[in-house]
């Protein structure tokens, strides 16, 4: 049986929130994790995502807040809690979470991420806040600047932590955690999907004797994604695509591509057969991709077509179709776009359409999640040639004639 939030001491001002949201029993990272980090405890937590890990740290670092005295002000703001994540998606996440839990307390909240408003953030900042939530290259910006120092800080997290490593931002963290109070001053937690041997030997390095707590890491994938594959030549794939689609029942897709390219051509291709369809990739400005997230969230897109920038840390409710259109070329990339579904309990499909150019990658993902992939058939009925696109042709209207006005004479040479 789950430990329910009431059992564990957890502050009347946290525990608001938590009902609010409608939560009364803790997964089983949060049930693993909280009785040590409301005792202080340091941690390095391992879940399978989708599985409540920002609830787990949110909890515990209002906790902490509140039952800490908060130091007199500073001169220069000096954020109380810090929260260090990979990108600008999850920070917005964690930001959005933060504010319901802690709609009970008196914390003001801020969040700090590349694309957008940089003088508005670093005004709010400047002001003070007590719980800080960035990506590693504002927060180095904005601290080198002098807007803000970490000398108070009380709590520090960092989400994703194996993302942190694939994304090159090891050196960025390292200079964050050097310029925080030393680790037996402060209560730190690191959570992530995976914990590998480099995570493990930074938080060693960096926290006060973290306690590893690992929730069913034999499992890699979610218990409740039903997975199938599909070989498929890549000149029919979209085709089949289209079968697939009319066929399962969804409401919200994800699919997801290896190029930013692939991710705007399939967008349009869907577009133009008649799916409300959007292409979120990395180079997209921020308010773009903010503004297509949130529509797939109030259901005003029903398929968001994405690169892997969207695989990690997003949690969308009711996602019930995830497509890998293009097999990813990172294993581990696997487990988190599928993970995109089947979140908090529900279950989810996810569907593989393997190609000529992806295949290769097949045996190491396989290897990887412990077992094969089942292997569908797709019978000719199931590939829908597209609707034909008419493009409006553009008519060219002749120039008008001459009227020789505003014509520039010709030089006349005349021999010497």
């Amino acid at each position: 049986m789950s430990t329910e939030f009431r059992m564990l001491p957890i502050p009347p001002a946290v525990l608001t929130g938590i009902e609010n949201l409608g939560f009364k029993v803790c997964t089983p990272i949060q049930e693993e994790t909280l009785p040590l980090t409301l005792a202080g405890r340091d941690v390095a937590g391992q879940a399978q995502t989708g599985t409540g890990k920002t609830g787990a740290f949110l909890i515990a670092l209002f906790t902490r807040l509140l039952n800490v005295a908060p130091p007199p002000r500073p001169k220069v703001s000096s954020p109380r809690a810090i929260v260090i994540a990979p990108t600008r998606e999850l920070v917005v996440q964690i930001m959005e979470e933060a504010k319901a839990l802690g709609v009970g307390t008196p914390f003001k909240i801020l969040a700090v991420y590349g694309g957008v408003d940089y003088q508005k953030q670093r005004l709010e900042l400047s002001e003070g806040v007590d719980l800080l939530i960035g990506t590693p290259g504002r927060l180095i910006d904005y601290f080198k600047q002098k807007v803000y120092t970490l000398k108070q800080a009380e709590v520090m997290v960092i989400d994703e932590a194996d993302r942190m490593f694939d994304m090159g931002f090891i050196a960025d963290l390292r200079f964050l955690m050097r310029r925080l109070p030393p680790y037996n001053r402060r209560q730190s937690m690191l959570f992530s999907a995976t914990l590998t041997h480099r995570v493990m030997e930074m938080a060693y390095e960096h926290m006060n004797n973290p306690v590893k707590i690992a929730v069913t890491p034999e499992q890699v994938t979610a218990e409740k994604v039903e997975q199938i594959l599909f070989h498929v030549e890549r000149s029919a794939k979209f085709s089949l695509l289209l079968g697939l689609l009319k066929k399962e029942e969804w409401e919200r897709v994800l699919i997801f591509v290896n190029t930013k390219h692939q991710g705007e051509t399939l967008s349009e291709r869907l577009s133009a057969q008649g799916y409300q369809a959007k292409a979120i990739t990395g180079d997209l400005p921020q308010k773009q991709r903010m503004r297509a997230l949130e529509r797939f969230k109030l259901r005003e897109v029903s398929i968001l077509v994405a690169t892997d920038v969207a695989s990690r840390g997003l949690h969308i409710e009711g996602v019930d179709l995830v497509f890998n259109y293009d097999l990813p070329q990172d294993r581990e990339a696997y487990v988190h776009r599928i993970g995109r579904t089947a979140r908090a309990g529900a279950r989810g499909k996810a569907i593989c359409l393997a190609d000529e150019e992806y295949v290769m990658g097949l045996e190491e993902i396989e290897a990887y999640i412990g077992h094969k992939i089942p292997v569908g058939w797709a019978e000719d009925d199931l590939f829908i040639r597209p609707k034909p696109v008419r493009h409006k042709r553009k008519s060219f209207k002749s120039p008008p004639a001459s009227t020789g006005k505003g014509r520039v004479p010709r030089q006349k040479f005349q021999k010497k």
